[in-house]
């Protein structure tokens, strides 16, 4: 799932918080597809819950591993802006201009550094979710 536009602006954190939120409907919404997709037991022959299971499970997959690779890509590029910053600081240590810049991108580099926080616990939600659903259908591979 990549992110609308195909491009994630890691320039202005409320782009970049709006483009997740996006990125996050499937987590958003999998109560409601669990329900509508997967059977329950009155209704298990009508629907193959296993394939149903594995291909919510590889979406979401997709789709976290989408996001993750996003933040830290916003997190490289802000990194490598705050590095830059630093050492014209250092060349120039009285320019005003310079030291706010810094202290704005800093700001913003820890800001996406907590949305893989909030990214670990979105993930968690979901699998918890998806395995109390799914456990009996599809078995998750294990991941090494």
């Amino acid at each position: 799932m990549a992110a609308p536009g195909g491009v994630l602006n890691c320039e202005d954190f409320s782009m970049f918080q709006e483009v997740l939120k996006v990125m996050r409907t499937i987590d958003d919404r999998i109560v409601h597809a669990l329900n509508t997709t997967v059977p329950t037991a009155s209704f298990s022959g009508k629907v193959d819950a296993t394939q149903t299971c594995k291909e919510l499970y590889e979406s979401l997959m997709e789709a976290h591993l989408s996001r993750d690779r996003a933040i830290k890509s916003c997190i490289t590029e802000t990194s490598a802006v705050v590095g830059q910053l630093r050492e014209e600081r250092a060349k120039d240590s009285d320019n005003l201009s310079i030291i706010k810049q810094l202290r704005k991108e800093q700001t913003k580099l820890k800001l996406m550094q907590s949305e893989l926080n909030v990214e670990e616990v979105v993930n968690d939600r979901s699998m918890k979710v998806f395995n109390e659903r799914c456990r009996i259908h599809y078995t998750t591979p294990k991941i090494k």
